[in-house]
């Protein structure tokens, strides 16, 4: 049964194991956001539990007095989905729907379900259902008719009950196949960028937790129409676009697919293909949302993210996002200094600014540090003497550099510029 809103009623569990104070925070951490997962895939959450044990149990994750009490909550708010905030095991999922009246769910599954929905494109199509078959492989063995049960997280997204029921060799070649698919995107994206860097242009990578703003600033700085969502994972697939910058230098700015934390294993292998876009960047602009109060944590995550696909050492801009939800008068040197402290970047700091993409707050300044940061392709002051027919390579001049001033006579003219490094190679012959 639906809940009040028409959207599938859900309950969720945490489940808390025992580590001290700090384990407790952060369990309710996670079931908080456990939450906005649930509302963004759909679902109203009816009801939250919690239970903190010293050790999982093997057959159903919870106390089986736990399993009867969300049973019985289950039946009286009529849930369609019951949602733990921990991977379930095959065996702990079977057990859980032979237990409780309704849909079992874990937390991997309800990304995936959420990663369904927002896939736009073709490839973003092939690496969620990657993911799903992937996860959902060493769940076949013994599952028969139950099977069912997974057809669906809110809403029933995903492969499918007539996928589901197909024997695992028939979903093995399906899980090849695709690999072959995502290895081919994955070696035209290499071409793209080969041709990208003989231009050459710096990539900007976008990262940040979900949500943090970062489709907002791309179509701001881009001038671009990518969806921007409240939801979570909102956008997906990588979005390329070019920027001009105060050198007359041009960068490819991307948009990247948000991190969350425990981001299932599944997927980061899945969506290799759009990492890359960061971990290939000259640069990454790592995006916060100064106004939540798990900026901290959230930031340490995607550090941690970075870490694990190889981008930890990339030159990095910490960007404070949503300043028009701040308290005027907020120090944003000292939020930030506060910030990288408590994510344990302390030591060596990036350089940090604040914006607010949505009123077009500090986005000059951000694009001049930007600019200062980027290692490709520098620029330099230079005088150049073209001859009156030489309107190509002044034309050239003019495109791609920061003309400081032209002196005309009879024979041609003079022109001092700063000069990126690509174009001054190209005008050589024309230099003073």
């Amino acid at each position: 049964m639906s809940g009040a809103t028409g959207r599938e009623a859900a309950i969720l569990v945490g489940v808390d194991l025992w580590r001290g104070p700090a384990g407790e925070a952060s369990a309710e951490e996670s079931l908080e956001e456990l939450a906005v997962l649930a509302t963004s895939a759909g679902a109203e959450v009816v009801s939250r539990t919690m239970q903190k044990r010293e050790a999982a149990a093997a057959a159903t994750l919870i106390g089986a007095g736990k399993v009867k009490e969300i049973a019985a909550e289950a039946e009286a708010l009529q849930a369609d989905a019951v949602i733990f905030d921990r991977d379930l095991t095959p065996t702990q999922l079977r057990n859980l729907e032979k237990a409780l009246p309704c849909k079992v769910l874990d937390r991997t599954q309800l990304i995936l379900d959420i990663f369904a929905s927002r896939a736009r494109t073709r490839e973003g199509h092939m690496q969620v259902e990657l993911a799903q078959l992937e996860y959902l492989l060493p769940r076949l063995t013994g599952r028969g008719a139950a099977m069912s049960r997974l057809g669906g997280g809110i809403g029933t997204r995903g492969p499918g009950e007539t996928q589901l029921e197909t024997d695992r060799r028939i979903i093995k070649a399906r899980v090849k196949k695709i690999g072959e698919q995502l290895e081919s995107v994955r070696s035209h994206r290499s071409v793209q960028r080969k041709q990208r860097q003989a231009v050459p242009l710096a990539t900007v990578a976008l990262v940040g937790y979900t949500n943090a703003g970062k489709s907002t600033l791309f179509n701001r700085m881009t001038s671009s129409t990518v969806l921007a969502d409240a939801k979570m994972f909102a956008t997906l697939d990588p979005t390329v676009r070019q920027i001009g910058l105060p050198s007359h230098r041009r960068a490819l700015l991307s948009d990247t697919v948000g991190f969350i934390s425990n981001l299932p294993t599944t997927l980061v292998k899945a969506f290799r293909a759009t990492l890359e876009e960061v971990t290939e960047a000259a640069l990454l602009l790592h995006l916060v949302d100064a106004s939540s109060p798990r900026a901290a944590a959230q930031t340490a995550q995607v550090t941690k993210v970075l870490q694990e696909i190889g981008a930890e050492s990339t030159p990095q801009i910490l960007v404070l996002t949503k300043l028009d939800l701040l308290e005027p008068g907020v120090d944003l040197g000292a939020l930030a200094n506060r910030i990288l402290a408590d994510a344990g970047m302390g030591e060596n700091p990036p350089r940090s600014i604040g914006v607010s993409a949505r009123g077009g707050v500090n986005l000059d300044k951000l694009i001049e540090l930007v600019d200062e940061a980027l290692p490709v392709d520098r620029a330099s002051r230079a005088r150049f003497r073209f001859a009156m027919g030489d309107g190509g390579p002044r034309h050239l001049l003019h495109e791609y550099a920061r003309v400081l001033s032209e002196k005309w006579s009879e024979d041609g003219c003079e022109v001092e510029a700063d000069v990126p490094a690509s174009v001054l190679e190209r005008l050589r012959s024309y230099l003073l």
